[in-house]
């Protein structure tokens, strides 16, 4: 407790370039960032696939492969490749890392939708992207909404892992902290970046609130 009281109650840790607020800014620039870039690839291609059903088989092939990923591993590997004098290498990583929970979820979200369902949205006269876009979504928009939030968590998460390659964000504390044995700042640091983490988690519960529809979220609670 001593050891937070230290590193919050330093004036100097709330100012200047490596200061909390600039950490938090650039954690955050990080991480929005690499999540609009994995939603821009993931959900397009999960819709298409989850809709036409072509491709299913690529979609366990990646899942597999994302749980064998080691996180660490693969920042430094993109890095050694590219270089650190970026900020590609990093976002290249996270977004490698953050695709597969958000095609996975859009896929099945959109697969999961009652046939019976498509069917009649298909008899009123709809058209293929009608229906996609008009009945699909909007019921599997809270397991899109929740492959999103997995995945936020996990850009989280490695943007801290990934200031073992000499970037900023929060983890930055946590390294520099370590180097020098300051324990304080290693506290700090991480107490900071599972506060984050809460506040994304709790973000995508609240999004959810507000964009899925009363009667999808009566239908999941009652299942």
């Amino acid at each position: 407790m001593n050891w937070l009281i230290e590193f919050f109650g330093d004036p100097a840790n709330w100012s200047g370039s490596d200061g909390i607020p600039a950490r938090i800014l650039e954690h955050l620039l990080y991480s929005v960032a690499a999540l609009v870039l994995a939603a821009l690839v993931a959900i397009p291609l999960g819709l298409w696939i989850g809709h036409t059903g072509r491709g299913s088989f690529a979609i366990v092939v990646i899942a597999n492969l994302a749980r064998a990923l080691p996180t660490l591993g693969l920042v430094v590997l993109i890095a050694m490749l590219l270089g650190t004098a970026s900020l590609w290498p990093l976002l290249i990583a996270l977004v490698a890392l953050a695709v597969p929970a958000i095609l996975v979820n859009t896929f099945e979200g959109i697969r999961g939708v009652d046939p019976d369902l498509r069917d009649a949205a298909y008899g009123m006269g709809l058209s293929g992207r009608q229906v996609l876009g008009r009945v699909l979504v909007p019921v599997a928009l809270p397991l899109i909404l929740l492959g999103l939030r997995l995945a936020a968590i996990q850009i989280v998460a490695t943007a801290a892992v990934a200031a073992y390659t000499g970037l900023g964000g929060l983890g930055r504390y946590v390294i520099d902290g370590l180097a020098v044995k300051d324990y304080s700042v290693v506290l700090g640091g991480s107490v900071l970046i599972v506060l984050f983490a809460l506040a994304v988690q709790s973000l995508f519960v609240l999004v959810g609130r507000f964009v899925v529809s009363p009667g999808v979220s009566r239908r999941l609670r009652t299942r």
